[in-house]
């Protein structure tokens, strides 16, 4: 918070922060020392800023439209980590799912072959179409350096 006084040689209008109270300064106009005064707790206004702003005047009433019935999903979320159910005696489609290495590093810990295999696992051989190892170069962000990484993609019925 600052404080706002006034030069007593040159009334030169002046701030600074609370905590220099009491020091001793120089006027930047009139180059005479000043000591800062306290604070005056009966003369403190807190200004909330978002409160005072030109937005703030303007009266908005908006209204909430109230529908019978259930919600309904307008986008479904991929599922992540798993595999899709596969249809029992229904035709089936197939499926691509690609593991990049990156993905699979969690604090430290390659748990990549571990979600490869759980993810294999729960298609079942049966169900499984193709495996292709992939290769491929992206930016690091952090570094701004060109990596290569590997991943797997996977084709399956599901």
């Amino acid at each position: 918070m600052d404080i706002s006084f006034h030069c007593p040689h040159c009334h030169q209008d002046l701030a600074a922060d609370a905590g220099a109270a009491g020091s001793t300064i120089e006027c930047p106009t009139c180059r005479a020392p000043i000591i800062v005064p306290e604070v005056d707790p009966t003369t403190v206004h807190v200004v909330n800023p978002i409160a005072t702003s030109a937005a703030a005047r303007i009266e908005r009433h908006f209204s909430v439209p109230i529908r019978e019935g259930g919600t309904e999903t307008l986008i479904e979320s991929p599922r992540r980590g798993g595999a899709e159910p596969v249809a029992e005696g229904g035709p089936t489609k197939l499926r691509v799912r690609i593991f990049r290495h990156t993905d699979c590093v969690e604090v430290g810990h390659d748990r990549y072959e571990e979600l490869v295999g759980c993810f294999l696992n729960k298609v079942g051989e049966a169900n499984i179409v193709s495996v292709t190892p992939l290769s491929y170069t992206y930016v690091d962000i952090g570094t701004q350096k060109v990596l290569t990484d590997y991943a797997i993609q996977i084709i399956y019925r599901g």
